[in-house]
């Protein structure tokens, strides 16, 4: 009797978790998107002044819950010391977002090699 009152709790209250990655370099935008998504997915949550938002050192993870899926965004640094440590993230994530700041022009080349990765699962 408990496991089946135990499956039904869990079939009409728990939700499928999905982790997606925010991947791009150091200041294009990655926190300023997850800051923004939460506030906007989120009911009560104010987020945080956008004017406040220093580089990320490490990951920032945000948490939305959209109709039964949870999606976990993990923020992850852009500094190229941090860029080598994106490969251990990507076997339990169900998606990436890479963040490129356009009005850069002169960190393009690099966002696309920062991307280009042949480390990325993807590009196998």
């Amino acid at each position: 009797m408990y496991t089946l009152l135990s499956g039904l709790y869990k079939y009409v209250f728990q939700k499928d978790e999905y982790c997606i990655l925010i991947l791009g370099l150091d200041n294009a935008g990655k926190t300023t998107f997850l800051e923004q998504t939460k506030t906007k997915f989120s009911r009560n949550y104010k987020g945080m002044n956008l004017s406040k938002i220093t580089t990320t050192v490490g990951l920032n993870i945000g948490t939305i819950d959209v109709g039964k899926a949870r999606l976990m965004f993990w923020d992850l640094g852009g500094q190229e010391e941090l860029q080598s440590l994106w490969d251990k993230y990507y076997a339990e994530s169900h998606g990436v977002i890479y963040v490129i700041d356009s009005t850069d022009e002169e960190r393009l080349g690099e966002s696309k090699n920062a991307f280009g990765d042949p480390n990325l699962p993807f590009h196998k």
